[in-house]
C-alpha cells in the first residue's frame, strides 16, 4: 500500500500552451468551452504519469470571474464539461484507483485577498459550486486560499457536502510564514483547526516558500502536504489579467522539482503534487523518485 497520495499538476498554463486559441482572461475556462478534449487528454497524461487524484478544471469557472467576462450563462455547462473530461480521462486510462477532486478556488482572483467577497457572499457562491461539482467529486480541495475568511467560507460549504475536504493555503513567496493576506500561517491553521478537514496543504507558492514554513505545517495532526507552482513571481497578476503577465521559472526542471517535493516527503508529507507550470513530466519524475525510494 502506498504511503503517498500523488496529485496531478497544473492545468491552466499547460492547456494554454497546447491550445491554438488566443489567451483570454477566462484562462482554462475558455479551453473547457472550446477545446474540451485538450482537458481530457491532459488529465489522462497526469494519470499515466502516476497521479491518483485529478482536480476538476473549474478553477476559473466561478460566477464572479465569468460575470466579469460576460460569460455567466456558461457556468453550469463549464462544470458539466469539466466533470465529463475528468471521468473520460479515467475511463481511457483504465485506472480505477483515480479519485476526482472538486475545486473550490478564490472566487474573484488568485493571490489578491483584498478583492475577495465577504464571508456570507463567499459562502453562498461556494455552496453553489459544491452543488454543481458534487456528483462527480470524491473529495473537495479548497485551494489557493489567501485569507482566513476565504478559507472558512470554502471549507464550510465543502464540509456540508459530506465528502472529504482538503484545505490548501497559499503563502507569500517573500514571507512564507504569512498568507498572501498578511495574516500569519500559524493563526490560519489555528482558526481552521476546528473544521476537522481531512488534510492540510500548501499550494501555488514557490517551492522554496513552502519549505520555508514547513515546520508550521508539519505540526498538523492529520495528513499534510504541498503542491508548489513554477512561477518566477505572481506580483504582476491582477484581476482580469491574462496569464501572459506571468513568467515560468527556468530552474525548475522535472528533476529539480522532484528534489523539492521529496524533501517534503522525507519530512512527513503524505500528499504531494504540482500546481501552475508543473506539468506531466514533473509528476512523472516525482512518481519515479517515490517508487525508487520505496514510498510507492
Amino acid at each position: 500500500m502506498s504511503n503517498i497520495t500523488l496529485l496531478d499538476g497544473g492545468m491552466g498554463q499547460e492547456l494554454l500552451r497546447r491550445s491554438s486559441r488566443a489567451v483570454t482572461p477566462m484562462w482554462s475556462a475558455d479551453i473547457m468551452l472550446n477545446e474540451p478534449t485538450l482537458v481530457r487528454d491532459l488529465h489522462r497524461e497526469f494519470i499515466d504519469s502516476g497521479a491518483r487524484v485529478i482536480t476538476l478544471n473549474t478553477y476559473t469557472a466561478t460566477p464572479q470571474r465569468l460575470k466579469r467576462e460576460n460569460q455567466l450563462a456558461q457556468l453550469a455547462q463549464l462544470h458539466q464539461r469539466a466533470m465529463n473530461a475528468a471521468q473520460e480521462a479515467i475511463d481511457l486510462a483504465d485506472c480505477n484507483e483515480v479519485k476526482i477532486a472538486g475545486c473550490l478556488p478564490p472566487l474573484v482572483a488568485s493571490y489578491r485577498p483584498e478583492v475577495s467577497l465577504s464571508f456570507e457572499d463567499s459562502l453562498a457562491t461556494y455552496r453553489r459550486l459544491v452543488e454543481l461539482q458534487s456528483r462527480a467529486s470524491d473529495l473537495f480541495i479548497c485551494e489557493t486560499m489567501s485569507s482566513i475568511t476565504e478559507a472558512r467560507a470554502a471549507c464550510t460549504a465543502a464540509i456540508e457536502s459530506g465528502k472529504p475536504v482538503w484545505l490548501a493555503f497559499t503563502v507569500s513567496d517573500d514571507h512564507p510564514e504569512q498568507l498572501r493576506s498578511g495574516e500569519s500561517l500559524k493563526d490560519a491553521l489555528l482558526a481552521l483547526e476546528s473544521f476537522n478537514t481531512q488534510a492540510t496543504l500548501l499550494n501555488c507558492s514557490q517551492p522554496e516558500a513552502i519549505s520555508g514554513c514547513w515546520s508550521l505545517l508539519s505540526k498538523q495532526k492529520g495528513p499534510f502536504g504541498a503542491y508548489a507552482n513554477g512561477f518566477v513571481s505572481v506580483e504582476s497578476l491582477y484581476p482580469g489579467d491574462t496569464v501572459e503577465t506571468l513568467e515560468m521559472r527556468q530552474d525548475l526542471s522535472p528533476q529539480q522539482y522532484a528534489e523539492h517535493a521529496m524533501s517534503w516527503v522525507r519530512n512527513g508529507a503524505s500528499i504531494i503534487g504540482g500546481c501552475c507550470e508543473i506539468g506531466p513530466q514533473h509528476i512523472k519524475a516525482l512518481h519515479s523518485r517515490l517508487c525508487s525510494e520505496g514510498f510507492i
